[in-house]
């Protein structure tokens, strides 16, 4: 089973209680693995509001994940 590292920043990390973490995925994709975040850790972002990036490049919700990538849901960020 693949393992991808999440980094988990603003709203999420404060839903995860954490800044990371490696995880054993089942996704074929970056839709996939936040869909099976979402079920595991109870994430209430909707998808429609995040940026993903994969390895430090944004990409497409469809974009495939491969084993030791890093994947990162970006947030709506908030500040003044």
């Amino acid at each position: 089973m693949p393992e991808v590292t999440v980094l988990y920043f603003a709203h999420l990390r404060d839903q995860r209680g954490t800044d990371s973490e490696c995880v054993a995925t089942t996704a074929t994709t970056a839709r996939d693995l936040y869909c099976e975040l979402v079920q595991r850790h109870g994430l209430t972002l909707p998808e429609r509001t995040l940026i993903v990036a994969i390895n430090e490049a944004m990409v497409r919700w469809d974009s495939p994940i491969a084993d030791g990538d890093t994947v990162v849901f970006l947030p709506p960020v908030s500040g003044g």
